[in-house]
């Protein structure tokens, strides 16, 4: 899994260009489905590619948190923002803590999956870190159904932050409509202490249909269901995937 530059040399736009107040209206959706499923409580919670932290900053005071991801640049980032959580450096698709959860979340790093090997390993991730009847939580950017191919998406927005203004341009398209596969050339025009630079990112996402999330999901072990989420800032509103582990799935490893 290639770390895009703002997950990496430009990790310290992350919190200007995406402010964790953004996420407190999705977040209560996430911690809904969680005591839906679970009953309500401080359920021991994992989330895998936590990147800055943003969404779990609104579950941290509901849940006993533990954060996984594959940058060191973002987890020093979601670690000066949720201090009383364990955080740890690992891909989603490997990484064994040896220890079992409640409830396994992967907000929208799941989007940097390509294949369905992919997407199969870290389901059997998620699957060796849940008790039995544990939940399981994906929230994609998109799944096919919702991306038309023959047509590309801009979007653009200015946030500010002190004394650093960032206009955001995304240009969203799918180069062949018949992979998995989809891009997204970002530009960040970035204004500071009155000096003006841009600069660019490229980042390419999986687009799978709902039918093969939940075939997969299925084939795992987790008994599956779909939820819609609030609309986003380019107002689509995307898709959560929830996931009860079957006794049976867990007892059989």
């Amino acid at each position: 899994m290639t770390l895009n530059r703002l997950y990496n040399d430009l990790a310290w736009l992350w919190p200007v260009i995406s402010p964790p107040e953004e996420y407190a209206d999705e977040a209560v959706y996430w911690r809904r489905a969680l005591w839906d499923k679970l009953g309500v409580g401080r359920h021991r919670i994992l989330e895998l590619g936590v990147g800055g932290g943003h969404n779990l900053s609104h579950l941290t005071r509901h849940f006993q948190a533990t954060a996984v991801d594959l940058s060191p640049q973002m987890l020093r980032l979601s670690t000066g923002l949720n201090p009383g959580v364990d955080h740890l450096l690992g891909d989603m698709r490997s990484v064994r803590l040896g220890r079992t959860f409640d409830a396994v979340l992967i907000h929208d790093a799941v989007s940097y999956l390509l294949t369905q090997d992919d997407l199969k390993a870290t389901l059997e991730t998620a699957k060796v870190h849940l008790r039995p009847e544990g939940v399981l939580l994906i929230g994609p950017d998109w799944v096919r159904e919702d991306f038309d191919g023959s047509t590309s998406k801009e979007f653009r927005w200015v946030r500010k932050k002190g004394s650093v203004e960032v206009t955001i341009e995304e240009y969203l398209h799918d180069p062949d409509p018949d992979d998995t596969q989809i891009e997204s050339v970002y530009t960040y025009t970035i204004k500071e202490a009155g000096q003006d630079r841009v600069e660019k990112d490229v980042h390419i996402t999986g687009l799978f249909p709902i039918a093969t999330w939940t075939r997969l999901m299925e084939e795992a072990g987790f008994e599956v269901e779909m939820t819609r989420l609030p609309p986003n800032r380019g107002g689509y509103g995307g898709v959560m995937f929830s996931g009860v582990l079957l006794p049976q799935a867990s007892a059989g490893g």
